[in-house]
């Protein structure tokens, strides 16, 4: 199990280029990337897109690629404008003259500086040839994502089973509760007969209907039953190492909506008292279910 955070970076150095991958990801339903990518390399979006969607299935995940030249190579991409350095040159000797400049110097540098004297050639990326490059360090960002991912996901999977424990505890007292119900409401209801001084055998067709539909309204087999399987899925996925997350949310969705009937059926403070309490645990393992992947 995973959860939706994490960072990872990735870098390959081939043929007079360094390319440097770094991802991070945060919370999101569904799977949303957002590729940053210099100009050059804009074609390879699509094919960063399927990488990373082969390996992630939610949250928002951001990329940023980046390349840099070796000294070499940017040497290459150095165009110096030779016939422009000396106009330049020209010019302010010119200038010099005419304002009669007696002090001040003229040193390379400030030629250098002067626009379009020196700049970077336009050169042209061939991404079919870096693509190899690229897909490599971005395979490096992934695992290093996927690594940190797994890493918390340890954390909330225990977080999660301790809490899934006291839904399982109160779940079992509810189990023993149920049957003491209908017994109990039998007894009080013969007290309040006997009490009224009504003379009416306890085993009265109509006693026993009471008694019965009494049972039959307040019965919470059902939903135990589905509550205790709904529970026992949740555990196993915590086990899962394929991205679970939609489930546990689902089944966080469908534990609530059985709690919600037992508390509403079952006439009895004890077990509304543990309803209490399992309503505010599953609201925290909610919460918690929101960063899985």
């Amino acid at each position: 199990m995973r959860s939706m955070t994490g960072y990872g970076r990735g870098e390959c150095a081939k043929e007079g280029f360094k390319f440097t991958v770094e991802l991070n990801s945060i919370n999101r339903k569904q799977s949303d990337v957002s590729i940053n990518l210099p100009k050059e390399l804009v074609e390879l979006e699509p094919r960063i897109r399927d990488e990373i969607n082969a390996h992630l299935s939610r949250g928002r995940i951001n990329v940023v690629v980046a390349y840099h030249r070796s000294a070499g190579k940017a040497e290459e991409s150095v165009e110096l404008d030779t016939a422009l350095a000396k106009a330049y040159y020209r010019a302010i000797q010119k200038l010099h003259k005419e304002l009669k400049m007696v002090n001040g110097s003229l040193t390379l540098e400030t030629i250098l500086r002067a626009p379009g004297v020196m700049k970077l050639a336009e050169t042209a990326v061939d991404v079919e040839a870096v693509w190899p490059s690229v897909e490599a360090a971005l395979r490096k960002a992934i695992a290093g994502l996927v690594r940190m991912r797994e890493k918390e996901g340890k954390f909330l999977a225990n977080d999660l089973g301790g809490r899934l424990g006291l839904l399982e505890s109160g779940l079992e007292l509810i189990r023993k509760s149920a049957p003491e119900i209908v017994k109990r409401y039998r007894e009080q209801l013969h007290a309040r007969v006997k009490e009224a001084g009504l003379a009416i055998p306890v085993d009265d067709e109509r006693l026993l209907k009471e008694v019965v539909f009494f049972a039959d309204r307040c019965d919470i087999s059902e939903e135990v039953t589905r509550l205790a399987s709904h529970l026992k899925q949740f555990r196993d996925c915590l086990k899962s190492h394929e991205p679970v997350g939609r489930t546990l949310d689902f089944l966080a969705q469908e534990m609530g909506r059985e709690i919600n009937t037992i508390g509403s059926k079952a006439n009895a403070a004890e077990i509304s008292q543990q309803v209490v309490k399992m309503k505010a645990e599953l609201e925290k393992i909610r919460e918690q279910v929101q960063n899985i992947e």
